[in-house]
This record gives C-alpha cells, structure tokens and sequence, in this order.
C-alpha cells in the first residue's frame, strides 16, 4: 500500500482516494516569465506521484493552475503596453512547451486564474456574510485571520505569533486592516500601480488576492474537498494555510485531506538568484547541451523532502547513468544468441514499488534499477537466457519507465546527409584512404554526431553538447 508523508498530520499515512479517483490540485507557475529549475523540481516530482497512485491502481484527476493575475504579471504587461491575456500567452505556451521537454504528462485541467473571477467574488461574499471577511476603508476585502480557531493547523504557526504582513504577498495599506495579520480576498483598484487591468465587483473595480484564486479553482473543479493539495515546501505559509481558512469557513468542510510538499532545490549548495549567476531555467540548461530527460533524471533519483543540490557535474553524473542504461537497452534489442535460462523479473518489480510506495523512496528505487543493468549486462555477457526472458526484461524496464519517465532515449531522426557522409566514410576506409576517412569523421562531429564501429557496422548518434564537458576525437 503507497504511504505518503501528510504536512497536514507531520507522518506518513497509507493514501487513499475518497471517491473512485483522486482529486489531485497542485500550484502551477507564476506566468511572468519562464519557469525555473526549482519550479519544475515539484512539477517533475508531482508528476511522479501522479504516476505512483495510478500504477497502484489509483485513477487521477489533476489540476494545475496558471497565476496568470499577481503583481508581477500585471507589471509585466503594463511595462511592455500589452494585455494581461496577450502578456501572460507568451509564458503559457513556454511552459506547456518545457512540460513536455521534461515529459510531465495527465495534467487534466489548467485553469487560468483569470477565468475564475467569478467564482473567487461569490466565495469572497460568503465570508463577508458568514463573517469571516469584511470591507475595510481602502475598499479592499481582508479575511480576519483570527475569527478561524483552526488557522495554523497545517503550517503549525501560532496565530498569537502571526506579524504585520505575514500572511500576504504583496504590498498593502496595513493601517486600514482590522488586525495587521489579516489578509487580502480583493485588492482595490490602484491606477497608479494597476494601470488599466482591474476587474469590476460588488466591492467596486479591483482584482483577487492570491490566495483566494486557489481556493475557487480547486472548487470549480473538485467541490469543497479535494484528495490532496500538492506544492512546494515554500507554500506551507502563508499560501496553503490561507487557502485551507478560506476555503474551510466558507464550506464548513475539510479543504484537503492530504498535504503533499516538495523540498527547495539549491544551486552549487546556496540558494538559487539571479544577482548569484546561478538561476537556472529549462531553456538555459537545453542551451548548454542538456536534455529534458536528463533533468528529469536528476530530481527522479532525489527524495523528494530532502533538499535537492543542483549542479552542472551532477547533471553529467546523470548522463552517464542514463547511457548505462541505454547500453543495457541496447544490447538486449541486439541479442541474438540465447541461452536456456528464465529472469525473475517479479522479484525486480516488487522490490521497485516497495520503495516507490513507501513515500516516493525513488533513490532506493533506482538502486534497484541499476542493480537490475548490472544483472542483465552479466547475463548478455554469459549468453545465458532465452529469448522469452529478453522479452520480459524489456517489458520490464517499460513497467518501470511508466513511472520513471526518463529511461527511454529521446528519438530524433538522423539527417540523411550524416549518413551518407557515413557511406563516404566507410568507402574511404575500404580504400585505405585514411586521411579522408579521419576528415569525414570530423566533419560528422561538428554537425552534432559521434561514430561507433561495431562488429556489423558504424552506430551513429547524437552528439551531446555541454559547455561544461571538452571533448576530442580521432579515428
């Protein structure tokens, strides 16, 4: 049975749906800009589980949503003179693109916060009437913190230790708050700061406070109460325990019934900034000469509440064990002379869910896999088994890359001119024309492939490229 560590609960308990599937809500990105490496740690690792639940039997429904209304992406649009919609565009298509570079798939819905107005206004007014949230002087709409007994039960803070603008994102107008911890529901219409982009409401022209866009969209989708509610350790406060207030004293029910968080990834062990030099986004990684599916490598072989370090070397420590793989992968599809003897895949596989299901122990889980190479490779070696225990091993791996997502090799087709300068090659070697035999090959690696020579032929593939790795070659 998959256990699960619960924020909420601070143990790991067994996981089980309410319904026939599991209502899975996670945060999605900030659309101002492209998503960055510690972003895509927890969507990768949300990916993961995802997959976890439904191997064991568990159907999903996720949600992610896109913050496509905060202060960052009205002051992007603003500065560059275009609409929220055209501004924010530009950034969900860049990420829908950098998903499916790091092969995050089953995501069902992706609401914009932007198409829930309407939903966030109706749940503001059912606080202000069951009063959990008042109007105050600047016209916006603040949630009294103090009026919910349960308010810290998922982050554990003390409500009599909660501080000026600790439980808000952004700037506001403190004095004009009842209690200075409470937060915001509806930000009022500022022209100086908001420019053209506000919403009209029964609370006059403005727009939602943030945490209240999470709350109506996993309503929309799921009701007053979802399975679990998954997102970044940096979420736990002020974001998660406003939502659980909000949601829970508007509905008078459980908001979440699990709490599911990742840990923050460090960049060379400091923490990751731009002024640093070491902010990292998918597309700065791609341009270095890294793969979606290497990234993806790296956090699929890290616990996920343990703090991940990132760096360069580790992520060529994750090319090397991907290209172990690639080459047990390999000579299993060129087997040819079989032996007599079985393969105990079952045993491989059991030991694989043991550890996925004992709360995402993915690191244990890829020393079974690589306990599982070093196997298959010992009995290539030996020509031992049959060809219906090749067939197995590979359906095997294919078990373990459904969950996984990162041991099949990126399929890109080779340029026809690469082989044909393979052909000229080949002819040259015939003809002991070796000088233009070494030249060809160069010309093959300065296009972005490499050459093998094997027993029956030339193997050829994509070169990688990494600023950070030198390489020579010779014939």
């Amino acid at each position: 049975m998959l256990q699960l560590y619960n924020t909420l609960s601070r143990r790991l308990e067994p996981f089980r749906a309410m319904g026939s599937k599991v209502k899975m809500y996670t945060c999605g990105p900030t659309v101002y800009g492209y998503a960055h490496i510690g972003n895509f740690r927890t969507f990768i690792t949300e990916d993961l589980l995802r997959r976890v639940l439904e191997v064991n039997g568990m159907p999903v429904i996720q949600v992610m949503n896109l913050t496509d209304v905060d202060d960052k992406t009205m002051r992007g649009a603003n500065e560059k003179g275009m609409s929220l919609r055209d501004y924010t565009d530009i950034y969900i298509k860049a990420f829908f693109e950098d998903l499916k570079s790091l092969r995050i798939e089953g995501i069902a819905h992706f609401p914009r916060a932007t198409d829930s107005i309407e939903s966030m206004l109706k749940m503001i007014q059912k606080l202000i009437d069951k009063g959990f949230a008042y109007q105050a002087e600047d016209k916006s709409v603040y949630f009294r913190v103090h009026a919910f007994k349960d308010y810290g039960k998922l982050s554990k803070i003390e409500r009599q230790s909660l501080v000026a603008g600790a439980s808000e994102r952004v700037h506001q107008d403190e004095y004009s708050k009842d209690n200075l911890c409470d937060f915001a529901l509806w930000k009022a219409y500022d022209p100086h700061h908001d420019g053209p982009i506000f919403w009209e409401s029964p609370f006059g022209r403005g727009r939602p406070g943030w945490h209240i866009e999470c709350s109506a969209m996993a309503q929309d989708f799921f009701g007053p109460t979802i399975d679990i509610h998954c997102g970044g350790v940096d979420l736990v406060f002020p974001h998660h325990e406003n939502e659980i207030a909000q949601s829970e004293c508007c509905h008078h029910a459980p908001f979440s019934h699990f709490w599911f968080h990742v840990e923050h990834l460090h960049v060379d062990g400091k923490k990751m900034s731009k002024s640093l030099n070491n902010f990292y986004t998918l597309r700065d990684l791609i341009g270095r000469g890294f793969s979606g599916r290497e990234i993806r490598g790296l956090v699929a072989q890290s616990h996920y509440r343990m703090p991940l370090n990132f760096t360069l070397d580790g992520l060529m420590g994750v090319r090397s064990s991907l290209e172990r793989i690639d080459q047990c992968l390999d000579r299993l599809k060129n087997y040819e002379e079989f032996g007599q003897e079985d393969f105990d895949t079952h045993s491989v596989y059991s030991m694989f869910m043991d550890a996925v299901n004992q709360d995402l122990n993915f690191p244990q889980a890829f020393a079974v896999l690589f306990e599982l190479v070093r196997d298959v490779n010992k009995v290539v070696d030996q020509k031992r088994i049959s060809l219906h225990a090749v067939h197995k091993i590979m359906q095997l791996f294919e078990s373990l890359d459904s969950i996984l997502g990162c041991l099949k090799k990126d399929e890109e087709p080779i340029p026809q001119m690469i082989y044909d300068l393979v052909d000229a090659r080949q002819l040259a070697r015939k003809e002991k024309r070796f000088q233009d035999a070494d030249s060809i090959r160069q010309e093959i690696y300065t296009l972005g492939y490499e050459l093998e020579d094997v027993m029956n032929g030339t193997k050829v593939k994509k070169r990688h490229q990494c600023n950070i790795q030198k390489s020579t070659v010779t014939d």
